[in-house]
């Protein structure tokens, strides 16, 4: 059995693990920092193309948009630059996740039993998997569809002039948000496995889910309309489905197991 250390010692080595997830954002940021601007111009995809789902393979395309936007503005002397910044960093946030999810993974390791411990493959490929699903499915889904919705209802007098600081600030905070959105099933798991909440408990709260997953949305998305929050809701409750399912699958396990020893 292992020792129980001091809190003191907790937070020491709380202190080295978030230095190493530091490093690895640095490490993370340097490298998208050489490619920033391709990164960049695959961000402003969703500005001149529609996403058109077929029957055949491979199932979805982007069609150029009638009247694309041509260029993005930066409206002060230092705004490319830092949407640079801003690009390079997210991205390695992102790079650096299976870093970060290890590292989280070995603070908590001690107070998990042997058994448990050996998820930790599992545990970085799926917490990784499903963020980059989740930036996946706001990329190639949400962000067209919002962007065609907010740049073309009652705008038929207006012209549009994004600058490229506005435009990198909505679509940076709608894929971060949709990436943590997305690890809602691996949320409720642990919480299942630590016994704070139960698959049945889950499924008779279902009510409430509905109204979390819309003050969620209002907080996460970066426009304060409805048509944005029901787009980021309803994610969120099917992913509350699938960790309802999950939860019940290892809980069932765990019975299977218990029953055997």
């Amino acid at each position: 059995m292992e020792e129980k250390l001091p809190f003191t010692a907790h937070l020491e080595e709380l202190r080295q693990r978030l230095i190493k997830c530091l490093l690895a954002i640095v490490a993370g940021f340097v490298i998208s920092f050489t490619f920033s601007e391709r990164i960049f111009q695959l961000l402003t995809l969703p500005l001149k193309a529609d996403l058109h789902i077929k029957r055949t393979y491979p199932y979805f395309e982007f069609i150029p948009k009638e009247n694309p936007i041509q260029k993005l503005v930066f409206l002060a002397p230092a705004e490319a630059f830092w949407m640079h910044i801003k690009v390079s960093l997210v991205t390695g946030l992102i790079l650096s996740l299976p870093v970060i999810l290890y590292q989280a993974w070995r603070f908590i390791a001690p107070g998990l039993l042997p058994s448990e411990k050996r998820y930790v493959g599992p545990f970085i490929v799926a917490g990784t998997g499903l963020f980059l699903l989740g930036d996946l499915f706001c990329f190639v889904v949400i962000l067209p569809f919002a962007l065609g919705f907010l740049l073309s209802y009652k705008t038929g007098t207006l012209t549009p002039m994004i600058s490229v600081g506005s435009y990198i600030d909505f679509t940076l905070k709608f894929l971060l948000a949709f990436g943590a959105v997305f690890e809602l099933p691996i949320v409720i798991l642990f919480l299942t496995k630590l016994g704070i909440i139960t698959p049945k408990t889950l499924a008779r709260n279902r009510k409430y889910a509905v109204l979390i997953a819309f003050i969620l949305a209002a907080i996460l998305t970066p426009t304060p309309d409805a048509f944005n929050q029901t787009l980021m809701a309803g994610p969120i409750l099917i992913l509350y489905e699938v960790g309802i399912i999950v939860s019940k699958i290892f809980s069932r396990k765990e019975k299977d197991e218990g029953n055997q020893g």
